[in-house]
């Protein structure tokens, strides 16, 4: 499976979940580290481009492509599976929840979560704490500028 995280450049390498681990997100309390991926790269631009405006997008973001082989076990949510307030702005503890469980119990490499910004999408959640974590590799590294024509 191919996955792709557009981050950065400066936090690109290594793929760590140190970033989200100090600020905590949807799908993670802080002190719990999750690499956050998305399943194409246009979902990708979406997660990033939903917390900046053109006035304060960073110029140095470059897209990853991430392989995770096939033989990587997933957990995947669906709507039905999460609590009613899992789309709100800002993230509930709720959804935290799941994401903080998932990494504790430790069970599966990856969780694949609904997209709250492209509904129908999904993002893909890596524990790099799971012992197959080392089996994931990062296939490229672009540079990705944004269009400006998106923040219109």
């Amino acid at each position: 499976m191919q996955v792709f995280r557009l981050v950065r450049e400066k936090f690109a390498v290594p793929l760590t979940g140190k970033e989200a681990d100090n600020k905590g997100a949807r799908w993670n309390s802080i002190g719990v580290e999750l690499i956050y991926t998305a399943s194409n790269r246009s979902l990708a631009m979406a997660e990033v481009a939903a917390h900046f405006t053109l006035a304060t997008l960073p110029n140095d973001f470059v897209m990853l492509t991430i392989h995770i082989p096939d033989h990587i076990e997933f957990k995947k949510l669906v709507d039905t599976d999460l609590p009613e307030d899992w789309k709100y702005f800002p993230h509930p503890v709720s959804t935290q929840k799941f994401g903080d469980e998932f990494v504790f119990e430790n069970k599966f490499c990856n969780l694949i979560a609904p997209s709250v910004v492209t509904q129908g999408d999904y993002n893909i959640l890596i524990n790099p704490n799971h012992k197959d974590f080392e089996s994931i590799t990062i296939e490229d590294i672009q540079k990705f500028p944004f269009d400006n024509r998106i923040f219109k």
